[in-house]
């Protein structure tokens, strides 16, 4: 626990300046744990990060997220025909290696799309709406925060025993509401809508979503029979597990158009 912690204060002191400057840094250092997640992702596949489809997938999730730079409309593009190149390639690569199944590109590319718009949407949201940012950031630590420490209290309810069976319904209600509570104080100072009801409805969906978001991850880890997704972050796992209610989060947001 007490590695947890410190890693934990120790990410904060280096993330926290790293969004509030924002501009290239922030972009580097998204495009970096892109790049990270992805070849997180690969090894739970066994899948050589020196290989040929990794390297493709690699450059193809660091262009994602880079393309926050171009206007909108062209970042779109973008996305799409990198999406579809690289998917091209893996196609033709399997022609000739016959090891790397249909199977295996359709999951490379759905994790690289996935993580790509996740972490584009993060630099994207950064620029256009640092309070809406925070707010999401805000959500999702209380959210964990209050499903872990009420979960453990009162948890009886299994939410979901097959993917994770330590979370509970009680802990998920509890979490939800301790991020309702704080962002309620939060969009006091920073609405997002003129609308109190659509503020709230914006605080449901961004904890329900990253609690969706961290079960989605623990699937993954559990198919590829995964404790944690990698090692960066001591007590924490990997990238994908420190950011596994964020990028779904980040990616329906995305989805909306609000990014």
């Amino acid at each position: 626990m007490l590695t947890r912690i410190l890693t934990a204060i120790i990410a904060l002191v280096l993330f926290i300046p790293i969004i509030l400057i924002g501009s290239w840094p922030l972009a580097i250092v998204m495009t970096s744990l892109a790049v990270i997640g992805l070849a997180e992702f690969h090894k739970m596949k066994k899948i050589t990060i020196t290989s040929v489809p990794a390297l493709l997938s690699l450059i193809g999730v660091a262009l994602m997220v880079l393309s926050v730079y171009f206007p909108v409309l062209f970042a779109v593009e973008v996305f799409t025909r990198t999406i579809s190149l690289v998917m091209i390639l893996l196609f033709l690569y399997s022609i000739a290696f016959t090891r790397l199944t249909t199977q295996d590109i359709g999951e490379i590319t759905l994790i690289m799309t996935y993580i790509g718009i996740g972490f584009y949407s993060f630099v994207s949201l950064r620029f256009s709406n640092l309070p809406l940012l925070i707010l999401v950031l805000l959500v999702i630590w209380a959210t964990d925060t209050g499903a872990y420490l009420i979960g453990r209290k009162i948890g009886k309810t299994k939410l979901a025993p097959n993917i994770s069976p330590n979370k509970t319904i009680e802990g998920s209600i509890g979490g939800t509401i301790l991020a309702s509570a704080l962002a309620f104080v939060y969009l006091f100072y920073f609405p997002q809508s003129d609308s109190l009801f659509a503020n709230f409805l914006l605080v449901i969906i961004i904890s329900i979503t990253g609690q969706i978001g961290d079960l989605l991850e623990s699937k993954i880890k559990r198919e590829y029979h995964t404790k944690d997704s990698g090692k960066l972050l001591p007590g924490h796992g990997g990238v994908l597990d420190r950011f596994d209610s964020l990028l779904l989060v980040l990616n329906l947001l995305f989805i909306l158009g609000i990014v």
